[in-house]
């Protein structure tokens, strides 16, 4: 069976929550901000891959969500970013967007 149009839905990971946090020192009298960022999301990436002939790895896989940032922590940690999702199509392939039409 040949595939050529399928409908795929993609959502790029969230950042993670940043941390409020304050410092507390002995001879310090205002000890001051301590907390970190978050970190950064993911992003959704398609990417040619020349032995791909079909959509119909799309068939059953249509729903893509990349992974979140970690949260930030204390002591001005900020959290760890979040590794991209990678996702093969074929040479040829054209994108567009649904709600808007546009390539």
């Amino acid at each position: 069976m040949f595939v050529d149009k399928v409908t795929v839905y993609a959502k790029g990971g969230d950042g993670g929550n940043g941390m409020a946090a304050y410092r507390r020192e002995k001879y310090v009298p205002d000890g001051g901000p301590a907390g970190g960022d978050g970190g950064r999301g993911a992003s959704v990436i398609l990417e040619v891959e020349e032995g791909l002939r079909t959509l119909m790895d799309f068939r059953y896989n249509r729903h893509f969500k990349a992974k979140r940032g970690d949260h930030g922590m204390s002591k001005n940690m900020h959290g760890k970013n979040a590794m991209d999702l990678i996702v093969k199509v074929p040479p040829g392939t054209i994108v567009t967007d649904e709600a808007t039409g546009s390539c």
